[in-house]
């Protein structure tokens, strides 16, 4: 059900630029909001290549307490590698107490195929779980050629996983 737009910074209200020649002009639109009062979300680290991965959690918890989730909304459980990640985030958004889940981890390439093999999985996994479950998922699993791009992105990572969970845990809030 779309409802009128409430807040200056979200909601859905009729687009009035007149984009595309005026074609837009009286649709709605469900403008993203980032205001995450009120919202719960579950985090899910790896241990391995700790240092970046807690590089990420604090960026990712600092961006979620800056948009308004509490202290006491915010729930961490750590894994051993970033393999594990989406069997705890099944966990999680089966439980029913989460309103978006957010991975993190690191995955840096080696020698070997090993790379590719956890690349792929965690990210498949990690998809099949919003997707099976309803709960969106913010992934912050890096997958980088080297630890120096990984500690080069974990702080805009951390910050966008955050974001994006409060931004979707409201869209599809909106939607219901």
């Amino acid at each position: 059900m779309f409802r009128p737009k409430t807040s200056k910074s979200g909601g859905d209200a009729p687009r009035t630029e007149g984009g595309q020649n005026g074609r837009f002009d009286r649709i709605r639109e469900l403008a993203p909001r980032h205001e995450g009062q009120g919202l719960s979300v579950g985090i899910v680290m790896s241990r391995f290549n700790q240092t970046i991965c807690e590089g990420l959690l604090s960026a990712c918890v600092d961006e979620l307490l800056r948009l308004g989730v509490a202290a006491e909304d915010i729930t961490l459980a750590t894994v051993p590698g970033a393999l594990e990640i989406p069997l705890v985030l099944r966990r999680m958004a089966e439980s029913g107490r989460f309103d978006a889940l957010v991975a993190l981890g690191a995955v840096i390439r080696g020698e070997t195929y090993h790379f590719e093999l956890v690349s792929n999985e965690q990210g498949s996994g990690i998809t099949r779980v919003a997707l099976d479950t309803g709960v969106p998922v913010a992934n912050g699993v890096l997958t980088t050629e080297d630890e120096d791009q990984a500690i080069a992105r974990m702080q805009p990572k951390g910050q966008e996983c955050a974001e994006a969970a409060v931004e979707m845990a409201n869209l599809l809030k909106d939607l219901a």
